[in-house]
């Protein structure tokens, strides 16, 4: 049960019951997501139990369910989208009512949890291959996400891009980068530990954001910047650090929420007019793209197995998110209900 960061504490609650369309599953995993320590989202909500990465086995099946069985090894999204709202037709299907209304009963930072009638519905359920972990399967959330964001983008081959910020999600999209056929992928962080693990998995160069990141960029691309910029971080220095490294007519994709209130100055003038830069976003994923995700993993594409940096019990959750606020020497934080 989350109440701030630092209060995070194991109490006993009734085990969820089902209805009609619903799934019950014991949930084996879970990822600490790094939006799950900002706390000034949540503020007003809490406590509630947090978790949306997770994977399990189905035990309960809800009254016309024909597609799941018990036993069956899952991973699910928290969110769907309705599939037939304006958003949804536009394809901005992730700014759906229905999709920032969905979520699971309680959340996979428990030993169980219900899957609405509506995620089962709307194809957010996916079957596990037996050769990927329950472990490995919590990367499909957020490696959707980034997928998304990426098609977002709209990519191309031979495309230098800028990766702020080496956490998971910056990982993900150093190898989804790279699988995708980029040209150079250079990754930015402060900390030494990320800047190290950016390299191992696969950036061409690593700068510590405390230099001069624009002119090192430019230095290691032919006098160039990068045509796309990916900020996987919220600290304004970083966005300023975009802003000075995007190469005209390319993009700046925002990944990661900001400080509360944040805003940044910007010269229409100097940054936009005759240069054709595009600064964009990209929020959550479909199931489709969660889908998409499964198969990169199945397929090896993406190497998410040696990312988790620790894998840890209910009771020592407080642990886990004091890894993850901290942000530095541990990267995917595991938590396993069942331990």
């Amino acid at each position: 049960m989350y109440y701030s960061n630092n209060d995070v504490r194991v109490e006993e609650m009734s085990k969820p019951k089902i209805g009609k369309g619903e799934l019950l599953v014991r949930v084996m995993a879970s990822g600490i997501c790094g939006t799950d320590v900002v706390e000034w989202y949540r503020r007003n909500r809490v406590p509630l139990v947090l978790g949306h990465e997770i994977a399990g086995e189905v035990v309960e099946i809800g009254k016309s369910v024909n597609q799941y069985k018990q036993g069956d090894r899952v991973s699910a999204s928290h969110h769907v989208p309705c599939g037939e709202c304006h958003y949804c037709r536009m394809g901005h299907d992730t700014t759906c009512d229905t999709l920032r209304k969905t979520s699971f009963d309680p959340g996979g930072f428990a030993e169980f949890l219900r899957i609405p009638a509506i995620n089962v519905e709307k194809e957010g359920v996916y079957l596990l291959p037996k050769d990927i972990s329950f472990k490995e399967a919590t990367f499909i959330e957020p490696l959707a996400c980034v997928l998304r964001s990426q098609r977002q983008a709209e990519y191309k081959k031979g495309q230098t891009v800028l990766i702020i910020g080496s956490g998971i999600s910056g990982l993900l999209h150093i190898q989804l980068a790279k699988a995708r056929s980029f040209g150079k992928v250079i990754a930015t962080d402060i900390n030494d530990y990320r800047l190290k693990m950016a390299s191992k998995f696969g950036a061409d160069l690593v700068i510590n954001a405390k230099e001069n990141v624009p002119e090192k960029v430019r230095k290691f691309n032919d006098n160039r910047p990068a045509d796309l910029v990916i900020l996987c971080t919220g600290a304004k220095q970083a966005i300023e650090q975009a802003f000075k490294s995007v190469e005209r007519g390319g993009t700046i994709l925002f990944f990661a929420s900001t400080e509360e209130g944040m805003s940044v100055p910007l010269s229409i003038n100097e940054f936009f007019w005759k240069n054709e830069v595009k600064l964009m976003s990209s929020y959550a994923a479909n199931p489709g793209e969660h889908k998409e995700a499964l198969e990169l993993i199945h397929a090896k594409k993406i190497n998410v197995k040696d990312m988790i940096t620790h894998c840890l019990g209910l009771d020592e959750i407080q642990k886990g998110f004091k890894l993850v606020s901290e942000a530095k020497e541990s990267m995917k934080v595991i938590i396993e209900p069942q331990k």
